[in-house]
């Protein structure tokens, strides 16, 4: 190995102009659509994806109980999106040996195992209209094990819809059903009922809609039902049902328009934010044990680069000895070095204690380092005094303790407890008041930063700091004027 080789630097810029172009989503989407339509040539099929530049056509599944309206809705879909139709019924109408196979065991009365289930629906998948104009499943996957079984073969929609309504409201809509034999045609002695009188009179009540057997159907499908919606929490969203038709449609198609991939490709770019006692290292270190990205503490590194006897870490050492601040230029040339390594560049980073004003924030972005999630930890200056003048270190064993929520176990422990100079209630007020006087600018220039109340226990802190992690990501920074200082 060649050890004077420079390492590898991924620039900062290259998952920016990723994000902000898309490229994430087209790679995922790419690579998701070969998955599933497997042609035998990849090459041409890409060249001709990428021509025909309609590769986000709609992947949809349609779920809900009985009698809550899944096939009208899903037709609707259809109608408006151009998709492709495709239900458990129709998958079986199809001719091929797969469908020959299946229909053995459906003749016979006995359940279609999954594995052919899956096999119906990949090859149903790989047909041109599926393909060209996307689709739709109605009523399937029913279970977590077929979901899961779909994700293996590569078949992941981009949306989950199911629809919701009460018990008894279901077993009403079931019992007034009526099918035309003739059309397929589904209506209703209530709501829905034909006016042509032809119509009217070859109507058939449908099997398996008695009380009793939509109970038992209800009672399977709520079985399997919270294992569908975790297995699919990130794409799905549930509709109430008990309404008027129209009023569903409008607000599933609203959400079917929606896009939501961006969470799982991006690359964790994290800025936290918070005044000193707020919880910031923590919190920094629990995302990056959970999601395994870099975790930096801007005053750490400095020291770090001091330990490490450099000529930088030589010129930064006055400055750190004598309790006085590191110019910005030797601080963001020691920074971006690190952000620029590659475990920062391919895992992520979450980034504390910089930047502390406007001018540092506007030379990171200029910097090409903009981070794509923010967070504010607020807390009210007497308990940022409350949590740091009270806590003291064991020189002992290390172990930390505080006068109020953690008192020393012994005597003998707490007549040896130290405190940090820093953490004096005179100092503290000095760094409170230097937060203070730089905080409003910061939150000028992250405008689409989260707010989140650190004055809770760690963990409902973290899990805030995660749901908006994992769900909601905040957009991408952009300068904005400031309209005050």
């Amino acid at each position: 190995m060649d050890q004077t080789a420079r390492p590898l630097r991924i620039p900062p810029e290259m998952g920016t102009y990723a994000e902000k172009h898309g490229i994430f989503d087209l790679m995922q989407t790419i690579l998701s659509r070969l998955l599933v339509d497997k042609p035998q040539d990849p090459v041409e099929y890409l060249l001709d994806l990428l021509k025909r530049g309609n590769f986000e056509v709609p992947q949809i599944f349609v779920l809900g109980p009985p009698a809550a309206g899944k096939k009208t809705i899903a037709k609707m879909l259809c109608e408006q999106l151009g998709a492709t139709y495709i239900s458990p019924d129709n998958l079986l109408a199809q001719d091929s040996n797969v469908v020959k196979e299946a229909l053995e065991f459906h003749n016979k009365k006995q359940d279609i195992p999954n594995v052919l289930w899956i096999k119906l629906v990949e090859e149903r998948l790989s047909k041109m209209d599926c393909i060209k104009r996307g689709w739709l499943l109605e009523g399937f996957p029913k279970t977590r094990e077929q979901a899961v079984l779909l994700q293996e073969k590569g078949i992941s929609p981009e949306h989950v819809v199911f629809l919701e309504a009460p018990d008894a409201v279901l077993i009403e809509r079931n019992l007034g059903k009526r099918v035309d034999p003739e059309t397929g045609a589904v209506y209703h002695t209530t709501f829905d009922w034909p006016s042509n009188e032809e119509v009217q009179g070859r109507l058939v009540e449908p099997p398996g809609i008695s009380e009793e057997e939509t109970a038992n159907k209800l009672l399977e499908y709520r079985r399997n039902n919270q294992a569908l919606e975790n297995t699919y929490r990130y794409v799905h969203k549930v509709f109430n049902a008990d309404q008027p038709c129209i009023d569903v449609f409008s607000q599933v198609l609203t959400f079917v328009l929606s896009r939501h991939r961006s969470v799982a490709p991006f690359t964790p770019r994290i800025l936290l934010f918070g005044s000193p006692g707020s919880g910031k290292s923590l919190q920094a270190e629990l995302l990056s044990q959970k999601y395994n990205i870099v975790n930096i503490c801007c005053g750490q590194l400095l020291k770090a680069v001091v330990a490490d006897e450099t000529s930088l870490g030589e010129l930064i050492k006055p400055y750190l000895e004598n309790g006085e601040q590191v110019p910005d230029t030797i601080v963001l040339k020691i920074l971006t070095q690190r952000l620029s390594k590659l475990d920062c560049t391919t895992q992520g980073w979450v980034l504390h204690d910089f930047p502390r004003d406007l001018d540092q924030a506007e030379k990171l972005n200029d910097a090409g380092f903009i981070p794509n999630r923010v967070f504010f930890l607020d807390l009210p200056n007497e308990l940022c005094i409350e949590r740091l003048t009270l806590r003291a270190i064991d020189p002992v064993t290390g172990d930390r303790y505080h006068y109020l929520y953690k008192a020393a176990p012994s005597q003998q422990v707490q007549s040896r407890l130290q405190r940090n100079p820093r953490d004096s209630e005179e100092d503290l007020l000095r760094r409170l008041a230097i937060h203070h006087e730089n905080i409003h600018d910061l939150q000028e220039f992250y405008r689409d930063a989260v707010h989140v109340n650190a004055d809770q226990d760690p963990h409902s802190v973290f899990e805030v700091l995660e749901s908006r992690l994992v769900n909601r990501p905040p957009k991408t920074v952009k300068r904005q004027p400031l309209t005050h200082f």
